[in-house]
């Protein structure tokens, strides 16, 4: 209901979302940096027609663009229109400064939405409608601070390298020679390493505090009691792991190095520890899923857009309806449809800048050239909502699995009208091949080359025998989607065989899969 609505509003529905303000503010006053909110700030935004500095002084950066890559060619013929299109650095320099402060700002309160409104069992906030408004707005933001920086190489100003800082790759501005001190480079650099670094440990830091008082407590007031298990309250691996007795008189490591093998017993006795992830296992009822994949144009759902989606049908235990058309032809010849029923697949468009910039790495990876997406044939998937209203019907009706399911799932919490709201009510059920392929297949315990296991989707499909050896991945939405249900399919069956998985003494039964509870 909230999409159609949507829908007959246009692109309206951004500034009514700021109606939501209000409940937002009385139930998030801060934001994932702990940093009070302003929320008469957010308010301020003009989210319906955009946030960029370019944006809001009606300055045409594709046309600004072109003309400094004209000025670079050896016999430049330049027109008046070409000199009215010009910035000059200081310009560039500023517009690019306000545009990374405002980025700063919005993603800080994006990055909490989420924690806020899976949290909030009292219901005062209804929708989800405003985070997907600021993400809306902050993607084309993206897009101009993108083209900003494109301007400032092709002005001779900087150029750009892509560095990897723990976490996150990001864009580093470096000097240009000749070009002199025309713009100062240290206030226009991507902080976004520095912000989800921070978070990260400070998230790190609050996690060893909380252990250390949890273990505090249980030894002062539970004198080393044991659970029904024979477990240790508050055991946060204090002993040896791997079960070798390598622990002093005191609970500590031996100072030795360890051997190789006991290395390795170690890291594997970590790896099959129980985590979050075994939340998104199935059961062993589980029956009728819906597999989907999707391509974007980058990592961040705030950042990024959705540019191919593929999803079809497989049944775990019943028979392919008999009533489904068969012989469905992928883009692989060689794979086959099998028991896979109901294939659909959807292609989605770019806004004009971010076509204009290309993506190299995504044509690379996918064989998509955004630079092809901004025509009217393709539509953005964020500006469709009839599209997102039949996907959320279709990951209602059944659980939906993916390999590395938070992947998908963060994408339609800011991309899909419903989907947040759905979710919440305990309305959707997510099942992973990743946590699959980490908990029940030897296959991919780690070694010297893979020190985290290799759980990727293509050595998952190869191994379970959904996808030749000789071939590799397709990384387009309905081929990855199909290898990873064949390969669930016949995973399951060799468990079930075994008595393992699902079937252990330890499985679950029901569908099992990751799903909100209700909690009111």
């Amino acid at each position: 209901m909230q999409s159609m609505n949507e829908a007959k509003m246009g692109r309206s529905w951004l500034t009514e979302a700021k109606q939501d303000i209000n409940q937002w503010s009385a139930s998030m006053p801060k934001n994932a940096d702990n940093q009070l909110i302003d929320w008469q700030w957010v308010a301020s935004l003009d989210l319906e027609h955009g946030i960029g500095a370019a944006q809001s002084q009606d300055i045409d950066l594709i046309a600004v663009l072109d003309a400094a890559d004209t000025a670079l060619l050896p016999t430049p013929e330049i027109t008046d229109s070409m000199q009215d299109s010009a910035l000059s650095a200081q310009q560039l320099h500023n517009l690019l400064k306000k545009d990374l402060t405002v980025r700063d700002r919005l993603e800080s309160i994006i990055a909490q939405c989420n924690t806020a409104f899976m949290t909030d069992f009292d219901r005062l906030i209804a929708s989800y409608r405003l985070p997907r408004a600021l993400a809306y707005a902050n993607r084309r933001l993206c897009d101009e601070i993108a083209m900003l920086r494109r301007i400032g190489v092709a002005m001779g100003l900087w150029t750009i390298a892509e560095e990897r800082r723990e976490r996150v790759t990001v864009p580093v501005l470096q000097p240009v020679a000749g070009a002199g001190n025309r713009v100062n480079l240290d206030d226009i650099q991507d902080r976004t390493s520095q912000i989800v670094n921070g978070r990260a440990e400070r998230r790190a830091a609050e996690r060893e505090q909380k252990r250390a008082s949890d273990y505090a407590m249980s030894r002062a007031n539970l004198s080393g009691v044991t659970s029904p298990g024979g477990s240790r309250v508050f055991d946060y691996g204090d002993r040896d792991s791997t079960g070798t007795g390598a622990v002093g008189s005191f609970g500590s490591f031996e100072s030795s190095a360890d051997s190789a093998e006991t290395a390795q017993a170690r890291r594997l006795a970590d790896y099959k520890k129980s985590d979050w992830r075994d939340a998104y296992l199935p059961g062993r009822d589980l029956d009728t899923v819906m597999g989907i994949d999707i391509e974007t144009t980058g990592t961040d759902p705030a950042r990024v857009y959705i540019i191919d989606a593929g999803f079809e049908f497989m049944n775990m235990i019943s028979p392919r309806p008999a009533g489904e058309p068969s012989g469905y032809c992928y883009e692989q010849g060689y794979y086959e449809a099998g028991d896979a029923y109901g294939q659909a697949r959807l292609s989605f468009g770019v806004p004009a800048q971010n076509a204009r910039l290309g993506n190299p790495l995504i044509l690379d990876l996918t064989g998509i050239d955004v630079r092809d997406r901004a025509g009217t044939d393709f539509r953005l998937f964020d500006e469709w909502p009839e599209a997102q209203v039949g996907l959320l019907q279709r990951l209602e009706q059944q659980p939906y699995v993916a390999h590395n399911a938070r992947f998908e799932h963060s994408f339609f919490m800011l991309n899909v009208a419903g989907y947040a709201e759905s979710y919440r009510a305990g309305n959707i059920t997510i099942i992973d091949t990743l946590p699959m392929s980490r908990r029940w297949d030897e296959g991919s315990i780690p070694d010297d080359e893979h020190p985290y296991g290799n759980n990727t989707l293509d050595a998952y499909a190869k191994r379970q025998g959904a996808l030749d050896a000789s071939q590799s991945e397709r990384h387009l939405g309905l081929e990855d989607a199909h290898i990873m249900l064949v390969a669930m399919k016949h995973h399951l069956g060799a468990l079930h065989a075994e008595g393992r998985g699902p079937w252990s003494a330890a499985g679950r039964p029901g569908n099992g899969g990751k799903r909100c509870g209700k909690r009111w």
